[in-house]
């Protein structure tokens, strides 16, 4: 099966690094899950961070903290990217968001690109579900190598 990025998930990228619209175009292609990306999967303003920060979704507060989905100081694109798995609607069940991360690891690792996912980050309480220990932010990825 095949899926295909809505026009607004492709508009939600805007911003975002090239390389991880590049890995999202890839990812499509090679997921078992579809997926999209909501309004605030890209780039954020401050103030748009921060709302996130006082709704206790990010660590960042999008002032003092900034967040990799900000275009930070001597950057041009955010360097996050935030998704959502589609199984008869939005799903952010870990295991549909793990299956869509994967899709995402290949495809960077097939074009040679380096990302974190967000779902292998600890937490200070670690949640398990049927044994599995997922990380904090299930739904981001970002880039950490921009050398290709």
């Amino acid at each position: 099966m095949s899926f295909v990025l809505s026009k607004n998930s492709k508009k939600n990228r805007e911003g975002v690094h090239p390389h991880l619209i590049e890995i999202s175009d890839l990812a499509i292609q090679i997921t078992v899950i579809d997926f999209g990306h909501g309004s605030s999967a890209g780039v954020r303003t401050a103030k748009e961070q921060n709302a996130l920060f006082k709704a206790n979704k990010s660590r960042a507060d999008g002032y003092n903290d900034l967040s990799n989905h900000q275009v930070k100081p001597g950057n041009e694109y955010g360097m996050a990217l935030d998704f959502y798995a589609f199984v008869r609607g939005a799903s952010w069940e870990e295991e549909h968001l793990a299956m869509v991360a994967a899709a995402f690891l290949q495809a960077a690792s097939t074009l040679g690109y380096k990302i974190e996912w967000g779902g292998l980050w600890k937490r200070r309480k670690p949640k398990y579900k049927n044994g599995i220990a997922y990380g904090w932010d299930m739904p981001h990825i970002q880039l950490i190598n921009d050398d290709k």
